[in-house]
């Protein structure tokens, strides 16, 4: 669906999402009509979805991240992963394997607010138990897609 050049841009793209389309013509060597048409392509296919700032999470209030495991009641997955994707602090909500149903990974401004958060899950219907971890240190976190030779 995409090939090198499209690679080569959107690896650009993570660098710096700002950048014009004549500053990422003059860095691949290429048209500023190509870097146009490539880009508006793959907005267009949904591979580029939008544009994001990248934010320190605890400069912006957001001392907490907790990782949290969910068993849920046979059949009910989807309902009950429909309520947690719209929790604004939940990054994401994810269909696992292994002891627990569902993941969510969540942002929180401090402990009350995840205690909080925690409380009203498990009152959710079909929400059987939860296991929280909360994270210490972020050693890495990057959720851009970096294409090198060989992607």
């Amino acid at each position: 669906m995409i090939d090198k050049l499209d690679k080569e841009i959107l690896n650009e793209m993570n660098k710096n999402a700002r950048l014009s389309f004549r500053d990422l013509a003059k860095i691949l060597g290429v048209s500023v009509a190509t870097i146009s048409h490539r880009v508006k392509k793959m907005e267009n296919l949904g591979i580029i979805k939008g544009y994001i700032p990248l934010l320190d999470q605890k400069k912006v209030g957001y001392d907490f991240t907790a990782i949290i495991e969910i068993s849920i009641e046979k059949g009910r997955l989807s309902n009950v992963e429909k309520k947690l994707a719209e929790f604004d602090n939940a990054l994401g909500v994810y269909d696992i394997t292994g002891l627990y149903d569902a993941l969510v990974v969540a942002r929180f401004k401090d402990r009350d607010h995840l205690n909080d958060f925690i409380k009203k899950i498990q009152k959710f219907e079909f929400v059987q138990k939860t296991y929280t971890s909360i994270v210490l240190e972020v050693v890495k976190e990057d959720i851009r897609i970096k294409f090198n030779q060989r992607s």
